[in-house]
């Protein structure tokens, strides 16, 4: 009787286990893919989001079931090449660059906008390949905040604005705004439902057609309260409008509707996760009285009926050992540029099997410094590490590892009166501040940095080893913080830049990325 008892329980544990491992969780993507918008072609869902400051821009993703995505494109190579987008003459895009887009399939044809106050235009991109490409560009302005696309009988229809949410028709191909058209107010306070009080107006419109209802999705923050999502229906895209709080729970706003082929349906939206970044959720939604209702009884559930998640290594990130076959890409898709890049200053093929960064300036601060290769940091935790060749380095030169936001943290090599250093600096106060400083007589040397983003602690630590094998901790933990200057969550970021003479340059050998902290 007590081993059949201890194979029953060994049993019922087993059985939680494999639940628990083979179906889906929330967050979907602990990592910041914020302002996602999805669409299902077929048995594939493809999504945009915004990566604002980074280049490439507008990273586009697939799923073939709702919950493990990996990078197949982006929509633009570079935005544009104005001053702010290339870190010229003291001018930046940071916490600009292109917002939230929106990603539409018509006629055999993909569409991806967006808008920037950088540049002070919305762009069209669209593609018969939305995996190769080649993508065709439209602009025009001005540029129409949180805008949403909408195709019918024709005619090609964007809604955009904040509270006071208006349509505009633009021509067929929706390349620009259509001659003669003028602006309608389509809702005068779409806040409302939610309020008089409210801290951040209804935005991040996505407009859907279900069953020969219009459903338009937007998001607004009561003050003292959080984050909401807002639905309005209407039976004409011109309305009249009615509106209802749709959702008020963690937080967790601001996306649209998916269905499955089966037709289930979801919403999808994100979360504010501090540090990390702003994260997608899916929440399930049933119809009642021809409104979408989401959520399990208004809440957001931690289980979903899908497809366990999977690591989001490689698929949002990826380690780069930097060796290139002649077929391959010079740069993964996991990787993104801050700013646009000088692209005679970093080179695969310089030395094969490294990453080169080469200093092509002076520069006296860290936001200003061109060619800092990026990718996402993840959570609940993760670590960064790397390898590097300091030969080169002039006098001024510093060159490492970084977690890069405003209030960043860097662990490298500095170079000063021909003396190399391994050096931790910390911006957690907003001004850059070297914690520690510890002699280097060697010529390489590897870095790491781990992120612990658990219940939000956010903290990050810094170490260096000799070896590759034995780690010392260097310097001081930092207090990460999201803040709204950059509008993004933490990224790891290799870096090379001059404060004093320009040429030199640093190798790097690898990097990788693991999902724990490795200390």
């Amino acid at each position: 009787m007590r081993t059949t008892l201890i194979v029953a329980i060994v049993m019922l544990s087993a059985s939680h286990l494999y639940a628990q491992h083979n179906q889906a969780r929330n967050p979907i993507l602990f990592a910041d893919v914020p302002d996602m918008a999805i669409i299902r072609v077929g048995d594939a869902y493809y999504s945009s989001s915004t990566t604002m400051h980074m280049n490439p821009g507008v990273p586009i993703m697939k799923s073939k079931d709702l919950v493990n995505w990996h990078l197949i494109n982006y929509a633009y190579d570079t935005l544009s090449t104005i001053d702010a987008v290339n870190l010229d003459n003291g001018k930046t895009m940071y916490g600009r660059g292109s917002w939230a887009s929106c990603i539409r399939y018509h006629n055999n044809t993909y569409y991806v906008s967006t808008f920037s106050s950088t540049t002070g235009r919305t762009y069209v991109f669209t593609t018969k390949d939305i995996e190769k490409g080649p993508w065709k560009v439209s602009s025009f302005s001005p540029s129409y905040h949180d805008h949403t696309l909408f195709f019918e009988d024709g005619r090609v229809y964007l809604i955009y604005g904040v509270s006071k949410l208006k349509l505009v028709e633009l021509t067929a191909d929706a390349s620009a705004v259509k001659p003669g058209t003028e602006e309608q107010v389509l809702i005068e306070n779409a806040s409302a439902p939610a309020g008089d009080n409210i801290m951040l107006g209804a935005e991040g419109s996505q407009l859907f057609k279900v069953n020969g209802k219009y459903y338009l999705f937007n998001i607004t923050w009561p003050r003292g309260g959080m984050r909401t999502v807002i639905i309005h229906r209407a039976d004409k895209i011109t309305g009249p409008w009615e509106g209802r709080l749709a959702l008020q729970d963690l937080g967790v706003a601001q996306g649209g509707l998916i269905d499955t082929p089966d037709g289930t349906w979801y919403a999808y939206l994100f979360r504010d996760y501090g540090a990390v970044g702003r994260i997608p959720y899916l929440v399930p939604v049933k119809w009642e009285d021809g409104w979408p209702v989401l959520g399990v009884g208004g809440k957001v559930p931690e289980e979903l009926d899908l497809p366990a998640n999977k690591s989001l290594i490689p698929g949002i990130v990826a380690s780069d050992e930097f060796t290139r076959k002649k077929s391959d890409p010079l740069l993964p898709l996991v990787w993104q540029w801050n700013h646009n890049p000088d692209n005679k200053l970093w080179s695969l093929t310089e030395r094969k099997g490294f990453l080169r960064l080469t200093t092509g300036r002076v520069d006296t601060s860290f936001y200003m410094v061109k060619n800092i290769l990026t990718q996402r940091t993840i959570g609940p935790e993760c670590t960064g590490s790397t390898h590097i060749d300091v030969s080169n380095l002039k006098d001024g030169d510093f060159a490492g590892l970084t977690l890069f936001q405003k209030r960043y943290g860097q662990v490298g090599v500095s170079m000063d009166n021909g003396v190399k250093s391994i050096v931790m600096v910390s911006a957690e106060s907003d001004k850059p501040v070297e914690i520690e400083r510890i002699p280097l007589s060697k010529n390489s040397i590897y870095l790491k940095a781990t992120c612990d983003f658990r219940d939000k602690a956010d903290i990050a630590e810094f170490f260096y080893s000799l070896d590759g094998k034995s780690w010392k901790r260097i310097g001081s933990q930092l207090k990460m913080a999201y803040t709204l200057p950059h509008f993004m969550g933490y990224r790891f970021g290799l870096f090379n830049y001059s404060t004093n003479n320009s040429g030199g340059y640093v190798d790097f050998d690898f990097f990788r990325i693991e999902d724990r902290r490795s200390n």
